[in-house]
């Protein structure tokens, strides 16, 4: 079964990340900029939340709020689900089906290390 540790070794290193007091607005563009869904949500260098397109669009454009001013904090997930690079593809397609999410930071230790999204498990 392949690893997580073997799925991150085929994507590009870098990982995206937002402070949790910045605004939506940035987040959004930041995944505009970078093509991808999700970004991982720090405060004092610690993982707080994750937030997505998904949050954007049932948490801020579905309610009306104004993006420029809401800051990402207010609709983050913040109970954060990891996985650790020695994790199997399995183990991730069961979390993002059961828990009905599709991007999971990975961790080793206390750091954040990759960023698997169900894309990359699904082409694993």
């Amino acid at each position: 079964m392949i690893t997580v540790r073997q799925l991150l070794g085929d994507k590009h290193a870098t990982l995206w990340s937002i402070g949790a007091d910045d605004t939506v607005f940035n987040a959004i563009s930041m995944m505009a900029d970078h093509g991808i869904g999700a970004l991982t949500v720090f405060e004092d260098q610690r993982l707080v939340g994750i937030v997505s397109e998904r949050d954007y669009t049932t948490k801020v454009v579905l309610k009306d709020r104004a993006s420029r001013e809401t800051p990402v904090r207010d609709i983050m997930t913040a109970n954060v689900i990891t996985v650790t690079p020695d994790q199997t593809i399995r183990d991730c397609m069961l979390l993002m089906t059961e828990k009905r999410f599709r991007h999971l930071p990975v961790v080793e230790g206390d750091r954040q290390v990759g960023m698997v999204s169900i894309g990359d498990v699904l082409k694993g």
